[in-house]
């Protein structure tokens, strides 16, 4: 039989074909789909395989992209404010993208799914009226796409793809990008809790290492490092350390401060009232101030801060840390200021203890110098008395001679012992005095700078209670004369050796320059010594020059006066 022979009917063949081919396009298109659907799978892989938020964010968007073939794809991070607080763009170079200027801001299209997040398809752009354009320069873009991305019950961002590379986006496109926002929403939590937990981890041990600093350091020298390590937890740009002025509380002074334009800021002082900062003191409650929000440091003509904290300080060291960041910079978060103001309580309390532990140390440093001078008056002063008083009584026993002379030589000595004890006393009983503002500290450190004028360093000697008595516009007085008698030396005797002795008795303070020069030349200005010769009569005193070739004697007397300062 041959081939020709066999046939079958034209109308099963062909149900047959069209059965096949059915078939086929089918198997075609479940091929497709399980390779989409493995792209998906994969792309959800990419997502969830990163916990730094912004690496995950970047991860979003070119997994969109490859995921639904477009040509281009972009993140929108909402703002709580509204808008577009970040915007994550794939596609356009960067150098093209900072030649268009400032990124989205969310209005036209990119704002119609900010304020109704439910997914947009468009064939093409330009034909939808809510589309507001593109600046010029701007790549152009047809097809359009775009999903919101939640976390939880909050709207994230919004996911946009632009520019299919074969024809319009689908509804299979579509839920495919819905699907891969579901699981970016579950990235992006992940990831921002575990950037939640490395913050308060950071924090954390930031306060542990403060607080052991404080404890061991004076607690005012370690305010600038407190400022420092704020600045650098918080990932802002300037931090302040603001404190009531010591001469007047309704005034703040920026105590201490780190960062951009900290040498501008430092020491400014402005009035509490009425200010940002002066309300969170007073009620000591944490604040999120807004970009370019006043913080009362504006007055003097200084430029606005962008987004700030305002966090107070607690106990002695009562005061606002103020934590700021550039003009346009991302805000802070209420988690930011609940870690800011735990650090800072825990540093309050910190510091609290560093200062109440320097004040025991004060109070036992006055305690034994207190203790020393009342051994000194009640034993070694009454020793040395009656030992005096011995060696007087067996000089008027003895004939008169080289042995008797000895004897009250010796008696002399006593007393000059005993007054230099008092001094010691004296100096000993002084309470709550800065040493370094002593009139006998400023008086050393005059000596050591005029020091390199002089041939030989200046021999310097106090007598009495020199600290005690000689305070106050006085002590600037003595200061004033030393340096214009020392000055003069300098400038004019050529001397080899020079003295000075500061005497306060019970009466009368003395002031007494001595030199080995050449003398003071009988004509020429003599205006430095009319100087010192007016504060002496201003205070009811006197100036005696004794000058010749073999040297100068200055004598500036002034008697004490009630309150010994004044």
């Amino acid at each position: 039989m041959r081939h020709d022979d066999l046939s079958f009917p034209d109308q099963p063949r062909g149900e047959l074909d069209r059965a096949l081919d059915e078939l086929v396009g089918r198997a075609q298109q479940v091929r497709a789909t399980q390779g989409r659907l493995r792209a998906l799978l994969t792309a959800n892989q990419a997502v969830v395989g990163n916990l730094e938020l912004s690496a995950v964010l970047r991860q979003i968007v070119e997994s969109a992209v490859d995921l639904v073939g477009a040509e281009y794809g972009a993140l929108g991070v909402i703002s709580p404010h509204g808008g577009l607080e970040q915007f994550i763009h794939v596609g356009i170079p960067d150098a093209e993208a900072a030649r268009l200027g400032h990124l989205p801001e969310g209005r036209g299209l990119l704002g119609a799914l900010i304020d109704d997040p439910r997914p947009i398809r468009l064939e093409h752009l330009s034909s939808d009226p809510r589309s507001a354009g593109f600046p010029p320069g701007h790549p152009p873009m047809d097809s359009f796409l775009g999903v919101p991305v939640r976390v939880r019950d909050e709207v994230f961002g919004n996911l946009y793809l632009s520019n299919r590379l074969t024809g319009s986006f689908t509804e299979e496109d579509e839920q495919l990008a819905t699907a891969l926002a579901a699981t970016a929403g579950i990235a992006i939590d992940n990831a921002r809790l575990f950037a939640e937990t490395r913050r308060r981890q950071a924090w954390s041990a930031a306060s542990a290492e403060i607080t052991s600093s404080l404890l061991t350091a004076d607690a005012r020298d370690s305010i600038p490092m407190l400022a420092q390590r704020v600045r650098q937890l918080a990932e802002a740009d300037l931090v302040c350390v603001v404190l009531p002025a010591a001469d007047d509380p309704a005034v703040l002074v920026v105590d201490a401060a780190h960062g951009l334009g900290d040498a501008d800021v430092a020491g400014r002082r402005f009035p509490a009232e009425a200010t940002v900062l002066g309300a969170v003191l007073e009620g000591k409650q944490p604040k999120l101030l807004d970009d370019g929000a006043d913080s009362g440091l504006h007055s003097d003509g200084l430029p606005r801060f962008g987004p700030m904290m305002a966090v107070p300080l607690g106990g002695r060291a009562r005061g606002v840390l103020l934590v700021a960041r550039r003009p346009g910079a991302a805000r802070f978060t209420p988690s930011d200021l609940e870690l800011a103001a735990d650090f800072a309580g825990q540093a309050s309390v910190a510091m609290e203890l560093g200062l109440a532990r320097t004040d025991r140390e004060q109070l036992a440093l006055l305690e034994e110098r207190g203790r020393i001078a009342r051994d000194l008056h009640d034993h070694v002063i009454q020793q040395l008395f009656g030992t005096g008083l011995e060696l007087q009584s067996l000089a008027s026993l003895v004939p008169p001679g080289v042995t008797a002379e000895r004897l009250l030589s010796a008696v002399d000595g006593v007393d000059a012992a005993i007054a230099q004890i008092r001094t010691v006393i004296f100096a000993l009983s002084v309470r709550g005095a800065d040493p370094r503002h002593s009139v006998r500290h400023r008086i050393l450190d005059l000596v050591n700078e005029v020091a390199p004028g002089l041939a030989h360093p200046s021999s310097v000697s106090f007598s009495g209670p020199v600290d005690l008595v000689v305070t106050g516009a006085l002590a600037d007085d003595v200061v004033a004369v030393c340096r214009e008698a020392l000055v003069n030396v300098v400038k004019h005797a050529k001397a080899q050796n020079t003295g000075l002795v500061l005497t306060a008795s019970g009466a009368d303070v003395e002031l007494v320059v001595s030199d080995d020069g050449v003398g003071i030349a009988g004509t020429g200005r003599r205006s430095g010594l009319a100087n010192l010769e007016q504060r002496a009569t201003a205070r009811g005193g006197s100036l005696l020059v004794d000058s010749g070739p073999d040297g100068t004697r200055l004598v500036w007397r002034t008697p004490l006066t009630m309150g010994g300062g004044e």
